[in-house]
C-alpha cells in the first residue's frame, strides 16, 4: 500500500512511515531555508536596529542644539518652548520610521505654536493677558500675516528632501524582512513534499541509509519545489538596486545629517526676521485679533540677538560618521545578495545532502 517508495523488490517501509517522511521533509526543508536566510536577516535586522540608532542620535542632537538656542537668545520664551521643540522632534521621528505624516504639517505645526510666544514674549513683551483665545487667533494668524518669512518654507524644503530618503530606507528594509519571512514559511506542495521523500527517505526503504542523492537530481526536485521562490529573483535584483539608490539619495542631495544639524539656524532666521518686522506685524494682529492686556509701563521689545554659529559637538560628528559608515557597509552586503533568490536550489543542494565525490548515487529509481 506505499504511494510514494514503490519499488519492485521488498520493502522495509510502510505507508505510516511515508507519512512520518512526508512530516520531516517538510520540517527540514523549512529549517534549512530558515538557515540560509539566516545571514542576510540577520544583517538586515542588524542595520534598521543600527540606522534607527544612528537616526535618534542625530535628532536628539538637533534637539539639544535647538533648545540650546532658545535658553542663550531667547530666555523669555525659552521655558514655554521647550514643548514645541520637543513635539517637532517627535514628529520628525515618526515620520522616519514611517508613520501617517508629513515634514510640512511637523514644521509648520511648530511655527504656529511657536509665533504667540515671539509675538507676546519678544515683539511685545508687556503683554499679560495671554488667554487661550487670544493664542489661538495668534496660532491662526500666523498662517496668513507669514511672520517668519521665506524661512519656514526653506525648512519644510530642506527637511522633506533629506527625511524622505530616510523615511523610504527604513520602510524598504522591513519589507525586506517581511520577504525573507514570507518565503521561509511558503508552503509545500503535496508534489513537492513526495519528489523529497523519494529523494531522501526512499533509498530507505530499500536498507540503503548511506546512499544520497545524485547533484542533478537533486536540483531537479529543488528547482521544482523552489519555483515560486525562484520567481523572486527579478524583485529581489530591483529591490537592491533601489536600496543603492536611497542610500546614494542619503548621502547626496537628501542629506539628513546637514538638514538635521541646520535647524536651530534656520529656526533662529525665523524668530529674527519676525522681530525685525515686529510693528508691522502688531498692527496686523491688533486689527485681527484685538488688543491684548498690557503691563502697565514701558517695556521696550527684547534685544534682537542674533547667535553665531557654534561648533559641532562631538557626539554629531560620531552620529554623522556612523551613519555613513553603516550605509557604505550595508549597500556593499546586500550588492552581494543580488543573486540570493536565484540560487536557493543550488545552495540547498550543497554540502550533506547530496553525493559529491562518489561514484554512486541515488536517482530517484535506483542507485546508479
Amino acid at each position: 500500500d506505499l504511494q510514494i517508495c514503490q519499488h519492485r523488490a521488498p520493502t522495509c517501509c510502510t505507508k505510516k512511515m511515508e507519512e512520518s517522511y512526508q512530516a520531516a521533509v517538510r520540517r527540514e526543508r523549512t529549517q534549512s531555508i530558515q538557515a540560509l536566510n539566516f545571514e542576510l536577516k540577520y544583517m538586515i535586522v542588524g542595520h534598521i536596529t543600527a540606522f534607527q540608532e544612528a537616526f535618534e542620535s542625530l535628532l536628539r542632537f538637533a534637539e539639544n542644539r535647538t533648545s540650546s538656542l532658545f535658553e542663550t537668545a531667547y530666555r523669555p520664551m525659552a521655558k514655554e518652548a521647550a514643548e514645541p521643540v520637543k513635539e517637532l522632534f517627535t514628529d520628525i521621528s515618526l515620520y522616519i520610521l514611517g508613520a501617517e505624516t508629513t515634514v510640512e504639517s511637523a514644521v509648520l505645526r511648530f511655527f504656529d505654536s511657536l509665533f504667540p510666544l515671539v509675538y507676546s514674549r519678544l515683539i511685545n513683551p508687556g503683554i499679560t493677558d495671554l488667554s487661550e483665545d487670544y493664542t489661538e487667533c495668534l496660532r491662526l494668524t500666523r498662517q496668513d500675516i507669514n511672520p517668519f518669512g521665506h524661512y519656514s518654507k526653506n525648512m519644510v524644503t530642506e527637511l522633506s528632501k533629506s527625511l524622505w530618503a530616510s523615511r523610504m530606507l527604513s520602510q524598504a528594509l522591513s519589507l525586506g524582512i517581511e520577504v525573507i519571512n514570507t518565503t521561509e514559511h511558503a508552503a509545500l506542495t503535496k508534489e513537492c513534499s513526495r519528489a523529497l521523500v523519494r529523494m531522501q527517505y526512499c533509498p530507505h526503504c530499500q536498507g540503503l541509509t548511506l546512499i544520497r542523492p545524485c547533484v542533478g537530481y537533486c536540483l531537479n526536485v529543488m528547482r521544482g519545489c523552489l519555483a515560486s521562490v525562484a520567481e523572486l529573483d527579478v524583485h529581489w535584483r530591483e529591490y537592491i538596486s533601489t536600496l543603492e539608490y536611497l542610500a546614494n539619495e542619503m548621502a547626496a542631495s537628501h542629506d539628513l545629517e546637514t538638514a538635521l544639524s541646520g535647524m536651530w539656524s534656520s529656526i533662529n532666521e525665523a524668530i529674527l526676521h519676525a522681530q525685525l518686522n515686529g510693528p508691522q506685524l502688531s498692527a496686523t494682529v491688533d486689527k485681527v485679533c484685538g488688543q491684548p492686556r498690557q503691563q502697565e509701563g514701558n517695556l521696550s521689545a527684547a534685544h534682537v540677538v542674533p547667535v553665531k554659529e557654534v561648533a559641532a559637538v562631538q557626539t554629531f560628528v560620531m552620529a554623522h560618521a556612523s551613519l555613513n559608515n553603516k550605509r557604505r557597509e550595508f549597500i556593499n552586503y546586500m550588492k552581494r545578495s543580488r543573486t540570493f533568490y536565484a540560487s536557493v536550489a543550488e545552495r540547498l543542494c550543497d554540502g550533506d545532502l547530496v553525493m559529491r565525490d562518489s561514484s554512486t548515487c541515488w536517482n530517484g529509481e535506483d542507485v546508479v
